[in-house]
């Protein structure tokens, strides 16, 4: 549709098993690989309820798309419009990041996919990397009605991909999203500014240490 081709561009994005798979490739089968293409590129959201996550790189998912929507039309109370998601389409690309994360931390990643409420489902993909493919978790919406996201979540996004240096062509797609325009109270963004206030704390803190 005409929306769809509104609210979608070529992005690298990860998937995520329906059973976990652990990072066997690194020897630890106490670690997986999540590859993350929206809000969760910005490592403060991420870590909220994730604290084990750590950058392992930045990768690219080929033959996927990243568009915006909610699960049967539910808008979302936490961002007051379309979240992201992937969808299957040759040719196309999502660039995204890859957390390596303790499996203690599944759960809430889980939860904050809203996976029991079937909003969203694991799956493993294939990712692309310089010197790699790896088998990643990522999630993808069930039953997706398209609808355009809010700005604030737009500029997590964008934020997230400044921060692990995505390649600029693809920051730009990400700023050139349309959005829904709500201008109302976002308490995630709150929460959000406040814990990317007290990393900065934490980092002068340590260099006045040095």
């Amino acid at each position: 549709s005409d929306l769809c081709r509104i609210l979608s561009f070529s992005l690298s994005s990860v998937c995520v098993p329906s059973s976990l798979s652990t990072d066997d490739n690194m020897g630890d089968n106490h670690t997986f690989l999540y590859f993350a293409y929206g809000s969760n590129l910005l490592k403060e959201r991420l870590q909220l309820k994730n604290p084990s996550a750590t950058v392992h790189c930045v990768a690219r998912l080929k033959d996927y798309k990243l568009v915006f929507g909610n699960h049967k039309g539910l808008a979302s109370d936490r961002w007051h419009g379309g979240v992201a998601t992937i969808e299957h389409s040759p040719g196309d690309e999502v660039w995204g990041v890859v957390w390596r994360m303790n499996v203690s931390d599944l759960e809430s990643l889980d939860s904050q996919e809203n996976v029991t409420l079937g909003a969203y489902s694991p799956v493993e993909l294939l990712v692309k990397t310089k010197g790699q493919d790896l088998n990643c978790r990522t999630y993808i919406m069930n039953s997706c009605v398209y609808a355009p996201p809010s700005p604030q979540y737009l500029k997590v996004i964008v934020m997230g991909a400044e921060q692990n240096g995505l390649p600029k062509d693809y920051q730009e797609k990400l700023r050139a999203i349309k959005t829904n325009m709500y201008e109302g109270p976002l308490p995630m963004m709150a929460e959000l500014e406040r814990a990317r206030r007290r990393a900065k704390e934490k980092v002068n803190h340590r260099s006045n240490d040095a």
